[in-house]
């Protein structure tokens, strides 16, 4: 008994993260109530309460759900086998992450919600600043593998680690936000070739040839 009421606990959960993802959608964050995810998820606002403290508590886990992947995969950068080109590392987990973006229904919808449907209320400041201090994260882990590419390669970066590990994310994140809007191009050839070449401006192409 108590491993099916476990087992009921986990499929409400992931219906009502399954109903925020479809609400936020159509009406965007702010104008979604709590009431609105557990009407069409076909539970009480008791059962969203009982998952979720609150609806910042509610969206962190729908974006947690699909995108943990990508975080993993950048986190793995930092514990990089030794002898591996630092540099062939970053461009496979980021073609690894581009590839999940393009391919994967959910994990496009809630990037969606979350690049264009996130309003910048009081409510939701929370989600800002979380997603702020998330892109400083990422740009420290990629500045990181950067500087040490460098040391491997012997050179001194110019522009240094931190300007160019930031510049590296924000050319990924800003073309991931295009494509989100209009997937008008290939996301994966077409973000890998602009890394390719913005690192190679700052002496950092891979020491091996890449196959993404």
């Amino acid at each position: 008994m108590a491993r099916r009421t476990k087992e009921d606990a986990q499929a409400t959960r992931a219906a009502l993260l399954d109903a925020a993802e479809r609400v936020f959608a159509q009406h965007g964050v702010a104008r979604t109530s709590l009431a609105q995810v557990a009407a069409e998820a076909g539970v009480t606002r008791g059962a969203v309460y009982w998952h979720f403290k609150d609806k910042v508590d509610l969206f962190t886990a729908m974006m947690g759900r699909a995108v943990q992947p990508l975080e993993d995969g950048l986190a793995r950068l930092d514990d990089g086998p030794p002898g591996a080109d630092p540099v062939q590392r970053l461009l496979a987990a980021l073609a690894d992450a581009l590839r999940q973006i393009a391919r994967d229904e959910q994990t496009r919808r809630v990037l969606t919600v979350a690049h264009f449907m996130v309003e910048h209320t009081d409510e939701l400041g929370a989600l800002r600043a979380h997603r702020i201090d998330k892109h400083s994260r990422h740009g420290e882990i990629i500045a990181r593998v950067l500087a040490a590419g460098a040391q491997a390669r012997g050179i001194a970066l110019n522009p240094p680690a931190p300007q160019l590990g930031r510049a590296v994310h924000a050319l990924v994140a800003g073309l991931v936000q295009d494509w989100l809007l209009a997937p008008h191009f290939e996301l994966e050839p077409t973000a890998l070739a602009a890394l390719r070449a913005l690192l190679a401006g700052a002496g950092m192409a891979p020491l091996v040839a890449d196959q993404g």
